[in-house]
Protein backbone atom coordinates (compact mmCIF):
# COMPACT_ATOMS: atom_id res chain seq x y z
CA UNK A 1 0.00 0.00 0.00
CA UNK A 2 2.92 2.35 0.59
CA UNK A 3 3.52 2.52 -3.15
CA UNK A 4 -0.08 3.39 -3.99
CA UNK A 5 -0.63 5.93 -1.19
CA UNK A 6 2.67 7.81 -1.21
CA UNK A 7 2.83 8.78 -4.88
CA UNK A 8 3.25 12.55 -5.04
CA UNK A 9 2.33 14.95 -2.24
CA UNK A 10 -1.24 13.97 -1.39
CA UNK A 11 -1.06 13.40 2.37
CA UNK A 12 -1.11 15.82 5.27
CA UNK A 13 1.92 17.60 6.70
CA UNK A 14 2.71 15.79 9.97
CA UNK A 15 5.98 17.47 10.97
CA UNK A 16 8.29 19.91 9.22
CA UNK A 17 9.94 17.04 7.35
CA UNK A 18 7.32 14.27 7.35
CA UNK A 19 4.07 13.75 5.52
CA UNK A 20 1.35 11.35 6.68
CA UNK A 21 -0.42 9.60 3.79
CA UNK A 22 -2.49 6.94 5.54
CA UNK A 23 -3.15 5.10 8.78
CA UNK A 24 -2.92 1.32 8.59
CA UNK A 25 -4.96 -0.80 10.98
CA UNK A 26 -5.27 -4.58 11.28
CA UNK A 27 -8.37 -4.74 9.09
CA UNK A 28 -8.70 -1.20 7.77
CA UNK A 29 -6.91 1.60 5.96
CA UNK A 30 -7.62 5.31 6.53
CA UNK A 31 -6.47 7.57 3.70
CA UNK A 32 -5.55 11.19 4.47
CA UNK A 33 -5.55 14.14 2.02
CA UNK A 34 -6.03 17.89 2.11
CA UNK A 35 -8.36 18.14 -0.88
CA UNK A 36 -11.18 16.16 -2.44
CA UNK A 37 -9.22 15.91 -5.71
CA UNK A 38 -6.18 14.46 -3.94
CA UNK A 39 -8.41 11.94 -2.16
CA UNK A 40 -9.98 10.84 -5.45
CA UNK A 41 -6.54 10.24 -6.97
CA UNK A 42 -5.38 8.33 -3.91
CA UNK A 43 -8.56 6.23 -3.75
CA UNK A 44 -8.26 5.29 -7.43
CA UNK A 45 -4.63 4.31 -6.94
CA UNK A 46 -5.40 2.12 -3.91
CA UNK A 47 -8.36 0.59 -5.75
CA UNK A 48 -6.15 -0.39 -8.66
CA UNK A 49 -3.50 -2.04 -6.46
CA UNK A 50 -5.68 -3.63 -3.77
CA UNK A 51 -6.72 -6.83 -5.64
CA UNK A 52 -3.07 -7.75 -6.23
CA UNK A 53 -2.44 -7.83 -2.47
CA UNK A 54 -5.72 -9.52 -1.55
CA UNK A 55 -7.64 -6.50 -0.25
CA UNK A 56 -11.35 -5.94 -0.86
CA UNK A 57 -12.78 -2.43 -0.91
CA UNK A 58 -16.27 -2.01 0.51
CA UNK A 59 -17.91 0.66 -1.64
CA UNK A 60 -20.65 1.55 0.77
Amino acid sequence: MKTSTSEGKRGIQWTAQNQLDDLDFVDDLALLSHTHEQMQIKTASVGAVSPSVGLNIHKG
